[in-house]
């Protein structure tokens, strides 16, 4: 499993810039949704403990 930076945030916070691989193979980066709302959703991937 790939780690990330150490970084704490505090709710209204704003989210650092970063890059993600998605489901399609591809890459999202946050800065592609500059002035726009963005819901990030995160949870443990299916089938795995935790």
């Amino acid at each position: 499993m790939a780690l990330g930076p150490d970084i704490t945030l505090a709710e209204g916070d704003a989210a650092p810039a970063f890059t993600a691989a998605t489901n399609g193979g591809g890459t999202v980066a946050l800065k592609n949704f500059k002035g726009r709302h963005v819901v990030l959703f995160f949870y443990p991937k299916d089938d795995t403990p935790g």
